[in-house]
């Protein structure tokens, strides 16, 4: 039997393997159950220095929760076949585990190489070092399914310079090196061909060195490449001055006002997003702003099971990864037809509780 997640300990580092290639390595919820007590027992374990997380395959480091399970479970209880259980306690369970990177008290290194999306970047982007490759891809793209950035964008998308976490967060762009360089995601870059030395060299390393932050640097900098040069610059003026509004539709009338061809792929871009997930994701990242990581967490978790009694979720996963005829019908299909109350209630205490966590 092929193990989904597998974690081992060379040395004095602890390994962590998502070991599903063909799906693009897609994070379920027996994997969260296989990581977060590994993590937990390696936090605690004097014998292991660091650890590093990586993606089979040569595709994907992770392309994403497994939504589809989430969907098919959700769409059971409204057909009154079953309680949906899986619509909680696979969030609550990766919301826990990205939580765990946040505060893991050792390094954390993440091989970012490949795509990267949703919770593939809810597996790295908290860990202290995030190294890219000439193959990373990485995007929020929640939106585009009735969702939200979650996985901790509340967090750390309102914290990235200027408004490139509301640009990120609302567009689903996908970025490369270069850019999640210059928006301050990564923190180191290798070429993808010299990943498995890196990992060597870091097993040695700690084994030598008293200090293990001290070893990681020193290794990640050996093997530090240059990335591809980042695109966003070139916008950046344009994204915060029109993302800087105080509304989707201020933001779209700025985007609308810009009148070069980047603001007009932007707009048309955003026009084919889900618009409740639109208005639920500039709330959810004003909020994030002024929210600590647990917080963000605990609202996180509020905001998906808000989600999971609505229309457009259900409807995105249909439209991307179900039919795939990618021509979602939207309920509302309009910003001015999205109920101020409704986007509210993403922000409320669900029936059942809000998120706890351990200890």
């Amino acid at each position: 039997m092929t193990l989904d997640a597998i974690c081992t300990t060379r040395g004095l580092l602890g390994h962590i393997l998502l070991n599903r290639p063909k799906a693009l390595n897609a994070l379920t919820l027996p994997m969260v159950e296989v990581i977060a007590p590994t993590l937990a027992a390696w936090a605690a374990d004097p014998a292991i220095k660091a650890v590093v997380i990586r993606g089979a395959g040569d595709r994907a480091f992770c392309a994403g929760g497994d939504v589809r399970a989430v969907w098919d479970a959700g769409l059971q209880r409204k057909r009154g076949e079953g309680a949906g259980a899986l619509t909680a306690a696979f969030f609550a369970g990766e919301y826990r585990l990205n939580r765990q990177i946040k505060h893991f008290p050792k390094p954390y290194v993440a091989l970012i190489d490949g795509i990267t999306m949703g919770g593939g970047v809810g597996l790295s982007v908290h860990g202290s070092h995030r190294v890219t490759t000439e193959k990373t891809l990485l995007a929020m793209p929640e939106t585009g399914i009735g969702l939200f950035p979650d996985v901790g964008g509340t967090w750390f998308l309102p914290r990235l310079p200027g408004r490139l976490g509301l640009y990120l967060g609302l567009t689903g762009a996908r970025i490369t090196a270069g850019d999640l360089a210059y928006a301050c995601i990564a923190t180191h870059h290798s070429r993808s061909e010299a990943l498995d030395d890196l990992e060597r060299d870091l097993e040695t390393a700690l084994s030598s060195a008293p200090d293990a932050n001290s070893a990681v640097e020193a290794v990640l900098g050996h093997h530090a490449a240059t990335p591809d040069e980042p695109t966003l610059p070139a916008h950046r003026d344009a994204i915060d001055r029109c993302f800087d509004a105080d509304s989707i539709e201020g933001i779209f009338a700025r985007l609308e006002n810009e009148g070069s061809d980047w603001a007009a792929k932007t707009l048309a871009s955003l026009k084919t997003m889900s618009p409740t997930s639109l208005k639920v994701t500039f709330e959810q990242l004003r909020r994030g702003a002024e929210l600590e990581f647990d917080d963000c967490m605990r609202l996180e978790f509020r905001m998906t099971q808000a989600v999971m009694d609505g229309h457009d979720f259900y409807e995105g996963i249909r439209s991307v990864l179900v039919d795939k005829d990618r021509n979602p019908k939207w309920q509302p299909a309009s910003l001015d037809a999205v109920d101020p109350a409704f986007v509210a209630r993403h922000f409320a205490p669900p029936a059942d509780g809000d998120l706890t966590f351990p200890g």
